[in-house]
């Protein structure tokens, strides 16, 4: 699968709120960073992701565009909040053997 489909995918299963189709997503040695917080190892990312789940009561990820060179995403996404807020993102995703084993969000 080309990796731009795969990280279509993932903002498609983070929008769901699906944490084991997360999981499956994600390398062992994951790592995290965004404006907020940093995380590494699958349990404390997906810990991390569980936590903004739980803190709102809709999350729906939209690409914008998405760029690939060799194993880097970058996507240019839309984050609606609860159905009012949006947040304008851009995420950088590193595949490992079509797994994601880091992500770097920016905001803005």
């Amino acid at each position: 699968m080309e990796l731009k489909e795969i990280a279509t995918q993932y903002f498609t299963t983070f929008s769901n709120k699906d944490i084991d189709g997360l999981a499956l997503m994600f390398t062992d040695d994951i790592v995290l960073r965004d404006w907020e917080r940093s995380a590494e190892g699958s349990t404390d990312v997906l810990a991390a992701n569980q936590a903004i789940f739980d803190a709102v009561d809709s999350i729906e990820v939209t690409p914008l565009a998405l760029y690939q060179d060799l194993d880097i995403v970058i996507a240019e996404i839309s984050i609606l909040i609860n159905g009012t807020d949006t947040l304008l993102v851009n995420d950088v995703l590193t595949f490992v053997d079509e797994k994601i084993s880091n992500i770097r969000a920016y905001r803005g």
